[in-house]
């Protein structure tokens, strides 16, 4: 008779001494570069410093003593104070590999840190990374990492960013950390921010005795917050230029002022004052409206000629409602871009408001799945028609989502309109392993 073949069974104590194993592998790996990108531009250097990493203790493995390479930079490297910095720290060589034949799966780490803040300021800047990460192979480097936070300004001057310490978190099996600690801290020095002191706020303002008046009519000016014993300038403004019509009074020893100013310019449509040579936003109070009514007589044998200027809309129309965006592979976690089609604003009110267009989208949804609305970002950009009395800016880049953001503003002013073309691109983050198919979400725009 023939031998009766043997199976191989593994014992419960060699089954655990592999998942450690694996559990170790793991908890050491770390996200893949590119989740968070580095300011373009930052003056940042890499800096090399002594690191002791502490594995689970189920993995079984022993502290690693290694050298990690980093660097941190900054969205503002000359800010003033109260201004938030952002930071970045990248990881861009760990302490340690992973140790064992075992490929590691993507996204199962997030990582956490702090930066150390030096010289002007102290404290440290908590940061933190997406849970995101390319496969890691067996005995393969780990990928670099970054995570970002924010701290403010609070006193001027040059304030250093140093990497601190960091944990790796994985989501694989167990919830497991890893802390990798600066052995000898602080670690050198990757950034140096410059912060400015803000000069103080302008609390100047200014009132007036009344709002209109016929020509050559003198109207009250009173006003708070001066330079006590500052010649002050009182100045009739015509849309943004200073007319002819000015007189000065002192301020007080508290900063009030109290005087009077002949106006004569029909174009008239605010009262300004301030401290200086010429008008500044820093030294000036105002304007505040005021109105010449011309009610001279016509004289004999003369007439008088009128027109009237008809207040308008404010409206907007868009080159298209539709946009075809780029494709991306399945599996590649890649980005899928394309172009808003313009859209025209027209401000013909003619008054002194100014206006915001916004966006928001719905989630993207495809066969039997979806993209999250807030994986669409985009990067504003607006134009203004020669000629117009207001200049548009556009909205910051960045996420737009389901509550939506700024695509484009033009501020309040003495006379605000025009016409103006708002364009951005598109960009959607697809996770990685999305199903194929055609997902459509819709980009809605309010004009207010």
């Amino acid at each position: 008779m023939g031998s009766t073949p043997r199976t191989s069974c593994s014992s419960p104590r060699s089954r655990r001494r592999r998942w450690a194993s694996l559990l170790g592998a793991t908890a050491l790996a770390v996200t893949t570069g590119g989740a968070l990108a580095v300011p373009a531009g930052a003056a940042a250097v890499n800096v090399d410093f002594p690191t002791h990493c502490v594995p689970p203790p189920i993995a079984g493995i022993p502290p690693i003593d290694g050298t990690t390479t980093a660097k941190i930079t900054v969205d503002d490297a000359t800010p003033q104070v109260g201004d938030t910095v952002t930071v970045t720290y990248t990881v861009v060589t760990p302490a340690a590999s992973n140790p064992t034949d075992l490929a590691l799966p993507a996204d199962i780490m997030t990582p956490t840190g702090k930066v150390t803040l030096g010289g002007a300021q102290s404290g440290g800047v908590t940061v933190t990374g997406p849970k995101k990460n390319t496969p890691v192979p067996g005995r393969g480097v780990f990928p670099s990492f970054s995570m970002t936070g924010t701290f403010t300004v609070t006193t001027p001057g040059a304030i250093t960013l140093s990497p601190g310490d960091y944990n790796i978190h994985t989501s694989y099996i167990l919830e497991l950390d890893t802390p990798c600690t600066v052995t000898n801290p602080p670690a050198p020095v990757s950034e140096t921010v410059t912060a400015g002191d803000n000069p103080p706020a302008n609390t100047r303002a200014i009132s007036l005795g009344s709002a209109s008046g016929a020509p050559g009519a003198s109207v009250a000016v009173t006003g708070t917050g001066f330079t006590a014993g500052a010649t002050v300038t009182l100045a009739g403004r015509s849309g943004t230029t200073q007319t002819a019509d000015t007189a000065t009074v002192t301020a007080n020893a508290q900063g009030a002022i109290s005087g009077s100013l002949v106006v004569n310019d029909l174009t008239t449509t605010g009262v300004v004052a301030y401290e200086g040579g010429a008008w500044s936003t820093d030294l000036g109070a105002g304007p505040v409206a005021y109105v010449v009514i011309d009610d001279q007589p016509v004289p004999e044998g003369s007439q008088k000629l009128t027109t009237t200027v008809k207040a308008g809309t404010l409206s907007m129309s868009q080159a298209g409602d539709a946009v075809a965006m780029s494709a991306v592979d399945f599996g590649s976690g890649d980005a899928s871009t394309g172009d808003l089609n313009a859209v025209t604003v027209k401000d013909y009110r003619g008054g002194p408001a100014g206006w915001s267009l916004t966006g928001k989208v719905t989630d993207f949804t495809g066969p039997g799945a979806k993209i999250d609305a807030g994986k669409l970002s985009w990067m504003p950009a607006c134009t203004t028609k020669a000629g117009s009395p207001s200049t548009c800016q556009a909205g910051s880049a960045g996420a737009v989502g389901s509550a939506g953001a700024t695509l484009a503003s033009a501020p309040d002013g003495t006379l605000t309109g025009g016409e103006f073309t708002v364009k951005a691109g598109l960009s959607l983050d697809v996770p990685a392993f999305t199903p194929p198919g055609t997902y459509a979400g819709v980009l809605t725009l309010t004009l207010t």
